[in-house]
């Protein structure tokens, strides 16, 4: 089993930035392929960014790209989402994911196993 707990959404303006962070307890993080998601109110969840367990792989979503990046710091057993450049557009309940086996990187929502919570991140225009 595996606890994904993130923190640091809140209200920033257009512009501003935000860093996200998810904690993993449970197993260590370096085993498992992560990644950030977002839902905005009455749309699917949506792929963001996603990193390998080695933290060398990375993808991104085209609507990111450039503005966000993703990192993780395994003995730390966090993952990170650094949001510069931030749109209203951009306003949703965030979530990290891992995926419980693999190496790559992964962008469906079906690939992942573990999932936590959510943190608001609420942009102002």
């Amino acid at each position: 089993q595996v606890q994904l707990v993130e923190s640091g959404g809140g209200l920033v303006q257009a512009g501003g930035s935000l860093r996200l962070s998810c904690a993993a307890s449970g197993r260590t993080l370096s085993s498992y392929p992560m990644g950030w998601f977002r839902q905005a109110p009455g749309k699917e969840r949506e792929f963001i960014a996603a990193i390998s367990r080695n933290g060398i792989g990375t993808t991104y979503a085209d609507s990111v790209k450039g503005r966000f990046t993703i990192s993780r710091d395994n003995a730390k057993n966090t993952l990170y989402l650094q949001m510069n450049s931030l749109k209203a557009e951009d306003t949703a309940v965030y979530y990290c994911a891992a995926r419980m086996s693999g190496s790559g990187v992964y962008v469906p929502v079906r690939d992942y196993d573990y999932w936590g919570q959510g943190t608001q991140v609420t942009v102002s225009s």
